[in-house]
């Protein structure tokens, strides 16, 4: 079964740095888009970062622009969200998601289970 599996979540102090790290396995890695959502407990989910299947475009939502890098690596099914400049904003559960779909049309066919990420102040 087609999947993706999340790792790298933890605490850290307001200002730190984590890198979330995303591995596919079972579907064509290169052919999808890789997005990274957040959810904080009674909100609504949030696309952090979108990245095309080839790295040719990237997207990053406005709270999290120069802060957050997305990168993949289509030889290793692998997907890095490096994080700098955390803020106790940042606190969530992180989802990586693969869709076949472009960025502008992400829906998410494979998601994860998730990773915790806690920013204290």
């Amino acid at each position: 079964q087609s999947k993706v599996v999340e790792s790298g979540g933890g605490v850290v102090q307001a200002g730190g740095s984590l890198r979330l790290s995303c591995a596919g396995s079972l579907f064509k890695w290169d052919h999808y888009a890789i997005g990274w959502f957040r959810q904080v407990s009674g909100k609504e989910r949030e696309r952090v970062a979108c990245i095309s299947s080839s790295s040719v475009s990237t997207h990053y939502a406005d709270s999290v622009k120069g802060r957050f890098t997305l990168s993949r690596d289509n030889v290793n099914n692998a997907a890095t969200l490096e994080m700098t400049n955390l803020k106790p904003e940042d606190t969530a559960i992180y989802y990586c998601a693969a869709d076949w779909r472009y960025c502008s049309s992400f829906i998410g066919d494979i998601w994860g289970q998730g990773t915790q990420v806690t920013v204290s102040a």
